[in-house]
């Protein structure tokens, strides 16, 4: 896949053929549908990691009805699928959402980001399941400024700790474990919660309980009241309120937050396209939505007899691909097999035989 570098912010916009928006499952195998069709994609995410719901949600939990795979767990899935898609290199564009969709003279669309992002498309994937999954965020003033330099929300590594005096927020298992990893490189650790209880398995909790043993790891129950920040506006410390309804101030240099997420429909309702329910409709020949060259797979789609499940996110995606492939050629597209084809065994980079 593209540097994580193709993630910053551009002046002008990147031509693409192809925006897959939501990097879940059906977005992944989307991307390796279009590679099968010769049709570079960009792909887009709130969440700055692959995976979507399956990787947010259930990473661990298995699931026994991806044909020809009897059980793996999500995280596995989202292994498997960034595998399928690794011969075709997508560029990616995570950790940012589409914020705007505007249809262009030529038939293009622009689409920008929150993090400054352009892209000029000639066809549009929405594969963003019940909407974009957005971290739950802190509500107090002026923090909204820091987001992204001084307080991280929901990153997947707790690499930016390294020598910073570190605060944690959150009280589930992927706050506790931000907490302990952050240890490793961080010049000072403080877990930051409503309450001095966690939800994580055993051993998360117990090397918790030893590292705050050590002296390691400061446990605060407390909730957020505000910040306190330099005349340069450089955050050095929050304001919270302990259960015995005393306020303190916490130092750091880094806010590290754990909330929890949740999916939003968002702008994807102001671009004109036909919706019920909050879903978009679409043609089940093409699974076009009411927009030409603008395709919905997944669980973002309705049509009658829809069911919510990956595998059929993974059919739409196949026949979303070819239906894209011959409106941007303008001719029918033959039907090709991976088994035979030497031009999809090029297009895969194996050998043909």
């Amino acid at each position: 896949m593209a540097d994580p570098a193709s993630s910053a912010a551009t002046s002008s916009p990147i031509a693409a053929d192809a925006v897959v928006i939501g990097a879940g499952p059906v977005g992944l195998f989307q991307v390796f549908q279009l590679g099968l069709q010769g049709i570079p994609a960009h792909l887009v995410d709130a969440l700055p990691y692959l995976g979507g719901q399956c990787a947010q949600l259930y990473p661990d939990k298995p699931i026994y009805d991806i044909p020809g795979t009897p059980v793996c767990t999500g995280r596995e899935l989202v292994d498997l699928l960034a595998r399928q898609i690794a011969p075709f290199a997508p560029a990616t564009h995570l950790g940012q959402q589409v914020s705007a969709l505007q249809p262009q003279a030529d038939g293009r669309f622009l689409l920008a980001t929150t993090a400054g992002t352009q892209l000029l498309a000639r066809s549009v994937f929405i594969a963003a399941g019940v909407g974009a999954f957005v971290p739950r965020t802190v509500k107090v003033d002026g923090i909204e400024a820091l987001a992204g330099s001084q307080v991280l929300y929901h990153p997947a590594t707790p690499q930016a700790a390294a020598g910073r005096n570190v605060i944690v927020h959150g009280g589930d298992e992927e706050a506790v474990r931000a907490a302990i990893e952050a240890t490793d490189i961080a010049r000072s650790v403080t877990l930051l919660h409503r309450r001095d209880v966690f939800q994580a398995d055993a051993a998360d909790l117990q090397r918790l309980q030893q590292l705050r043993d050590a002296g390691r790891i400061r446990v605060v129950a407390a909730q957020i009241t505000g910040i306190e920040t330099d005349p340069s506006g450089r955050l050095n410390a929050l304001r919270v309120l302990d259960a015995q309804g005393q306020e303190q101030s916490e130092p750091l240099d880094l806010l590290l937050v754990y909330l929890g997420i949740s999916p939003r429909l968002g702008p994807v309702a102001d671009w004109g396209l036909a919706i019920e329910r909050k879903q978009l409709v679409v043609d089940t020949a093409s699974f076009a939505t009411s927009v030409p060259g603008i395709y919905a797979v997944g669980d973002i789609n309705t049509y009658p007899g829809k069911r919510k499940l990956i595998l059929c996110g993974f059919h739409e995606a196949t026949l979303a691909a070819f239906a894209a492939a011959e409106y941007l050629s303008g001719a029918a597209v033959a039907l090709q097999y991976t088994t035979t084809s030497s031009k999809l065994h090029e297009r895969l980079g194996v050998e043909h035989t």
